[in-house]
């Protein structure tokens, strides 16, 4: 092995055996900075020029091959040499050229593999062009290459959803060539003196397989259905549907509609949400604060969120210990459990290892004092004030006194909760959303007592799980049940002011809603809005502006979806209009003298939006959230707010 070669900051060379390996080592994610191409463009010259030099690996430091471009150069000015450039330069060579995926190659990591000769991975490498999830189109011939290697139809339902492909599936679309069981490098070595002198595959040359229109069609469907209206997707069906159109048109087609995505506003929400969700995990007054150690969790309450939450807990490898109020009630819930174990078992998303495992991880009681391993106790239980206090009265008599307390109350003060205990500073909110091992968003309340490092077990166990946590203070209904109950005023005054519930829910479903707000109603129940509106009303003020057609639909017994009626009726499950509901909107307009108007699109959007937004800004100045961007993930992954607007934050500037 020859002494180390150093190209640029963050590209250096070795030559074994007369190939030089080149490495990139561009923390955290090996990203194709400036400085990267750059020092990739000097060893490709050098491999070239150089007679000693009979072909080349490309692979990455850590655990990362390249996991894609350098966002944060998106909107300067371009810098020589530019991805396609090197990218072009790879696959123009005269030596071999062998990518040795030693981890993740994403984005412009996959476009720069596509373009070797050849291409080996580890089994920790996972490969995609995830673009379209920043708004984007792969810029760099990833809708052109792609196609070549494995077909349009599997090329379109890649790109276009965005999603990541395992080797062993990479190794079977023809992505892959071939997969390393001992030392990559080494493997690569072989595979580019095997390919010294003979005709180089260059995948820009390949022909693409004739299309046949009906597959193209059904894989297009099947995407777009889910883009909801984001641009960027149908871009990318288009490019590589036209992908058997000359090399050269297709790359300069692709280039010209990256870099108009790239400026749009729809790439920007997006890189705005991928900048915000790095920003969340940053909490004021954690900076050098260890978290506790949480290996066992204690599960109060075996319900429909308690048992999410434990099969959260179990996939994340801690033990988990349920409490019910009964032997039969633990017993069902445990059942429960199992029962979602079991789905993930048949869908694929856990082998039959993975579930011996969890379950034997798993135990319930009915005895409280079996929670006494516990690190983390989190209760799910009724969301009634006494319930919880206690229940935490309870625990504090056989937990640890170093043992975190946790609540999952959606709109309770979990300051009162904590003053039921003796040792408030160790108890904190994690509010989980339905269902709880489902939904990624996981509000982390910091009570008024709270100590330092039980936020800190907070937020290292959210992520453990998997979950997005954002750090909220107390108020109630935290952050995004506030924003949801101004959202939801907002819809009831349009409602009383002349909109129907199906010109409300159409608004928002062009917005990029999955669902219409008076759709989730019926498909949640309308009957515990409903309680909760009856237990609020001796203190709602006389003056303030109170919708009450949603009760009228209660009381005519319209609870939604379970009872066949809500806000829109359900013969044989299909959601219809009812006339009943616009009968009675109109009965309680004349009630207080309201004449009707009507509403466009754009205005009942302009009103829900500027609720969200306003709502948002008084949450900021009550310092219950540190940053408009946290609001803006909460509604995003919570609420179904549509990424690729931004949140309601993003998008009212």
């Amino acid at each position: 092995m020859s002494d180390v070669t150093t190209f640029s900051a963050t590209v250096t060379a070795t030559t074994r055996n007369g190939i030089l390996v080149v490495t990139i080592d561009n923390p955290p994610v090996n990203a194709t900075s400036a400085d990267v191409r750059l020092g990739l463009s000097r060893a490709l010259a050098h491999a070239e020029a150089e007679g000693t030099i009979s072909g080349m690996v490309i692979t990455g430091a850590g655990k990362t091959f390249i996991g894609g471009a350098d966002i944060k150069e998106f909107g300067k000015p371009a810098i020589e040499p530019t991805l396609p450039d090197v990218i072009e330069k790879i696959e123009a060579l005269s030596k071999p050229v062998v990518a040795a995926l030693n981890g993740a190659a994403l984005g412009g990591g996959l476009e720069l593999a596509l373009a070797c000769h050849y291409r080996i991975a580890s089994p920790a490498a996972q490969l995609g062009l995830p673009e379209v999830k920043l708004g984007i189109v792969p810029g760099a011939g990833g809708t052109q290459r792609l196609p070549r290697l494995i077909g349009i139809p599997a090329a379109i339902e890649l790109i276009a959803s965005g999603r990541i492909a395992k080797i062993n599936e990479a190794l079977s679309l023809g992505i892959l060539d071939e997969l390393a069981g001992t030392d990559i490098l080494d493997v690569a070595i072989n595979a580019v003196q095997k390919l010294v002198g003979t005709p180089l595959r260059r995948t820009g040359e390949l022909a693409v397989a004739p299309p046949d229109p009906t597959e193209i069609e059904k894989s297009s469907r099947k995407t777009l259905s889910k883009a909801r209206g984001q641009k960027a997707p149908a871009e990318a069906v288009r490019l590589i549907a036209s992908s058997h159109r000359p090399f050269a048109e297709g790359l300069a087609d692709e280039r010209a509609t990256f870099l108009t995505l790239r400026d749009s506003r729809e790439a920007a929400a997006l890189r705005h949400v991928f900048f915000a969700e790095r920003e969340a995990s940053k909490v004021a007054g954690l900076e050098g604060i260890d978290p506790r150690p949480v290996n066992t969790i204690g599960l109060c309450g075996l319900g429909l969120m308690g048992s999410g939450i434990a099969v959260a807990a179990l996939s994340a490898g801690y033990t988990v210990i349920g409490l019910d109020q009964i032997p039969e009630a633990a017993e069902k819930g445990r059942e429960r459990i199992i029962g979602l174990l079991e789905r993930n078992l048949a869908s694929g998303r856990l082998n039959r290892a993975g579930f011996d495992a969890q379950t034997a991880r798993l135990s319930v009681t009915a005895t409280d004092a079996d929670l006494s391993p516990c690190d983390l106790v989190i209760e799910a239980v009724f969301d009634d004030l006494d319930v919880k206090a206690d229940l935490f009265r309870r625990l504090d008599k056989v937990i640890r006194p170093d043992a975190i307390l946790a609540t999952n109350t959606s709109y309770l003060n979990p300051d009162e909760i904590a003053s039921a205990t003796k040792h408030p500073q160790r108890v904190l909110g994690l509010h989980f959303f339905s269902p709880a091992h489902v939904m990624r968003l996981l509000e982390v309340v910091r009570c008024r007592e709270t100590a330092p490092d039980v936020l800190a077990t907070g937020l290292a166990v959210a992520k453990k799980l998997k979950k997005l946590p954002v750090v909220t203070g107390v108020t109630e209904g935290f952050i995004g049940n506030r924003i949801f109950s101004a959202y939801r005023r907002e819809a009831e005054f349009l409602l009383e002011d002349g909109a129907l519930p199906q010109e409300i829910d159409a608004a928002l479903e062009d917005y990029g809603f999955p669902m219409g707000l008076f759709a989730v109603y019926d498909m949640a129940g309308l009957e515990i809005a409903w309680a909760r509106r009856k237990r609020q009303a001796a203190m709602r003020a006389l003056s303030k502006r109170y919708v009450e057609i949603a009760d009228r639909l209660c009381e005519a017994g319209r609870l939604g979806q379970k009872s066949g009626r809500g806000w829109y009726a359900y013969p044989d499950g299909r959601k219809t209009v009812d006339p009943e509901v616009t009968a009675i909107i109109e009965a309680e307009r004349a009630k207080k003298s309201v004449v009707a108007r009507s509403f466009s699109k754009d205005e009942i959007r302009q009103r829900l939006l500027g609720a969200m937004a306003t709502e948002g800004e008084a949450l900021l100045a009550e310092g219950i959230a540190a940053r408009a961007s946290d609001i803006d993930l909460v509604m995003i992954n919570g609420y179904g707010f549509p990424a690729h607007k931004g949140g309601p934050m993003f998008a009212k500037g």
